[in-house]
């Protein structure tokens, strides 16, 4: 007796005497298309399914990047307002020339560049500077006149370091200003001393 071949999962039973009937074996071959397109679709419907979760996948990454430029778009914190050295003029000397919008980009350029050199030259002196600092506080903690007095010096001498500087900034900057402007920077009552930076 021949074996007769198990029938695929999509395969309905076939029996070689549901060939004597005409309607039967018609049924039967267009079951079997079917089952056989269903059979080679297969594979597509699976890589299709792969490729719909790559497509997942790839969008949820995309979708994440808008977040962070939302986070990045969020009001930034106020810059810390530069220290005392790092002004290349007094504040009261700047408020009296009245800058100009046409002199305001060149000025600020100047007055950036400065402010470079001073942090440069603050942490290159840091030791000193933290060393004067605290020798003022335990005075002052003391009552100690002739500490404070001391410490006030170290601190000062510190600072002349950064006066050579300072000039040459200033000189940069004398030739943005008005005959009017010169006179105020000139003024020997409003030239920057040592002791600026440390009051």
């Amino acid at each position: 007796m021949i074996s007769q071949p198990r029938p695929g999962p999509y395969l309905a039973p076939f029996h070689l005497n549901s060939l004597q009937s005409p309607t039967n074996l018609k049924s039967k071959l267009y079951l079997l298309g079917i089952s056989l397109s269903l059979l080679q679709a297969a594979p597509a419907l699976h890589a299709q399914e792969n490729s719909s979760t790559n497509v997942s996948a790839n969008f949820s990454v995309n979708v994440s990047t808008p977040t962070s430029s939302v986070t990045n778009a969020e009001p930034r914190r106020a810059a810390k307002p530069p220290e005392r050295q790092e002004l290349l003029l007094l504040p009261k000397v700047k408020a009296r020339l009245e800058i100009t919008e046409a002199q305001q980009s060149e000025f600020r350029s100047i007055e950036q560049d400065f402010a470079v050199t001073c942090r440069q030259f603050k942490a290159a002196n840091q030791p000193r500077i933290d060393s004067a600092l605290e020798a003022d506080r335990q005075g002052r903690n003391a009552k100690d006149d002739a500490q404070i007095r001391a410490a006030r010096l170290q601190l000062q001498q510190v600072w002349s370091g950064l006066q050579p500087y300072r000039t040459a900034a200033t000189a940069r900057l004398k030739t943005l200003l008005t005959p009017a402007q010169l006179r105020i920077v000139e003024d020997p009552a409003n030239q920057w001393t040592d002791l600026e930076a440390i009051n």
